[in-house]
């Protein structure tokens, strides 16, 4: 299984983001999907999950303003991210589980204020 994110960047305070994350190597479908963060100085935090039947759940600090979604046709799953915040700031990670946890490369978000 491969994950490539993409679509981390800077970007000024209020502004939006949208990542994307590519998988290859499962049955993407079928897979719940994640995304996580890294803040310097703090642990990873887990910002959304989207179940195969389209189950979504949020982090209390993402909820009304990030959406997470997935197009099975191009195996890809989506993290929009509207109204950002500089503690927003993070190394953003997708990762799925088959077996065993899958993730992806990181793709690096800078908000300024």
């Amino acid at each position: 299984v491969q994950l490539q994110a993409s679509g981390g960047g800077l970007v000024q305070a209020g502004g939006s983001l949208r990542l994307s994350c590519a998988a290859s190597g499962t049955i993407f479908s079928a897979r719940t999907m994640e995304w996580y963060r890294l803040a310097p100085g703090n642990q990873r935090e887990w910002v959304a999950t989207l179940t195969s039947s389209g189950f979504r759940d949020y982090a209390n600090s993402v909820e009304g303003r990030f959406t997470i979604s997935r197009d099975n046709a191009k195996n890809t799953v989506y993290l929009q991210m509207n109204s950002l915040k500089p503690e927003d700031t993070a190394v953003y990670y997708c990762k799925t589980n088959f077996l065993r946890d899958y993730w992806g490369q990181g793709t690096l978000v800078t908000v300024s204020s």
